[in-house]
C-alpha cells in the first residue's frame, strides 16, 4: 500500500491516557459526593470530547451538573496530565520509521486544542508533525470529517492518500467520511468488533504492522 500522510488520534493510539482521565474525572466526582468508576469503564467514556467524558460519568440524571463538574475536571486535569500518560510500547519506534520514510504526520483529536497542543509538545517534539490538531473554538468533533479534511489540505495531500490510524469507532467514521484509509489499532481503548463494524479498512495488534501495511 502506498500512502503520503498518516494522520493520528491522540488518546488510545498514540498515547495511553486513559488513567490519568480517569483520576481527573473521578476527583470532582468524589469532591461532588458522587460514585467513582474504575480507570476500565472510562475506555467506553472517553473519545467524543470532555463534554461527552464528564456526562457519562456523572451518570443518568445528573446531566444537569456537567456544566459544573466539566470546568473542574479539565483545571484537575490540565494539573495532571503526565502523572501516568505515556506512548504505547512500540510508538516512538513507528514514528521514527514513518519519519524516516518522509511521510507527512498529523494528529487529529477530540481532546480541546490546547490540551492536544501541550500534549504534542511534551510528547511528539521529537517528530515532525506538520499538524497536531484538537477542538477548537468551532467545537468540531470528529467523526464530522471537516478537520481531517482540512489536514489533509494542509499537507498537500488528498484524501485518498492519506492513512488515518486510530482505536475507537468516531476514528474509523471519520476515516470513511474523509475518504482516508482507516486502521484500527487493538492496543488502545476499544475491541476489534467495533473498529470493523466502524469500517475499518484494516486492523493491526501492534505498532510495527503499520510498517509492514506500507512495505
Amino acid at each position: 500500500m502506498s500512502f503520503k500522510a498518516v494522520i493520528f488520534d491522540l488518546d488510545g493510539t498514540l498515547a495511553d491516557t486513559l488513567a490519568d482521565l480517569a483520576d481527573a474525572t473521578n476527583f470532582v466526582l468524589a469532591e461532588m459526593g458522587l460514585p467513582t468508576h474504575p480507570v476500565d469503564a472510562y475506555r467506553y467514556f472517553v473519545g467524543e470530547g470532555a463534554r461527552t467524558l464528564i456526562t457519562r460519568a456523572l451518570g443518568e440524571g445528573r446531566e444537569g451538573l456537567a456544566d459544573d463538574a466539566l470546568p473542574r475536571m479539565r483545571a484537575r486535569y490540565a494539573g495532571h496530565m503526565y502523572d501516568k500518560t505515556r506512548l504505547y510500547d512500540g510508538v516512538p519506534e513507528m514514528l521514527d520509521a514513518l519519519a524516516a520514510r518522509g511521510l507527512s504526520l498529523a494528529v487529529l483529536s477530540n481532546k480541546p486544542h490546547d490540551a492536544t497542543a501541550d500534549m504534542g509538545r511534551r510528547l511528539l517534539a521529537r517528530w515532525p508533525f506538520a499538524v497536531i490538531r484538537g477542538v477548537g473554538p468551532d467545537g468540531v468533533h470528529k467523526p464530522d470529517p471537516r478537520h481531517a479534511l482540512a489536514i489533509a489540505e494542509t499537507l498537500g495531500v488528498a484524501p485518498a492518500d492519506c492513512l488515518y490510524l486510530g482505536d475507537t469507532w468516531i476514528d474509523m467514521k471519520t476515516a470513511s467520511a474523509a475518504g482516508m484509509f482507516g486502521v484500527g489499532v487493538l492496543w488502545g481503548f476499544r475491541d476489534e468488533a467495533e473498529l470493523r463494524d466502524a469500517g475499518a479498512r484494516a486492523v493491526i495488534s501492534r505498532p510495527d504492522q503499520l510498517l509492514r501495511m506500507l512495505d
